[in-house]
């Protein structure tokens, strides 16, 4: 099953807070991702593109624009869970 997303948080330092309906809050660093994939720059040269995050219709997918996005599974994955 694909965790949903309840709402999503820009960080400084190009940092995620996320809060999934099950209760699970994380923490996911999306600096690694501009580092390594090539349409996640604009995130730092496009100034305000980051604070811009959005969620999806379906809940499962956070966004920016058409080519930069994360889906749900990677972020609940890898995020550093937060109490």
């Amino acid at each position: 099953m694909i965790p949903r997303i309840k709402s999503v948080e820009p960080e400084p330092n190009y940092c995620l807070c996320v809060l999934f309906d099950d209760g699970k809050k994380v923490r996911y660093n999306v600096l690694d991702d501009i580092q390594t994939i090539d349409s996640y720059r604009d995130l730092i040269t496009v100034y305000g593109l980051f604070e811009q995050v959005q969620l999806d219709q379906s809940r499962t997918c956070v966004f920016w624009s058409d080519g930069i996005d994360l889906p749900s599974d990677t972020v609940y994955e890898y995020g550093e869970p937060v109490s």
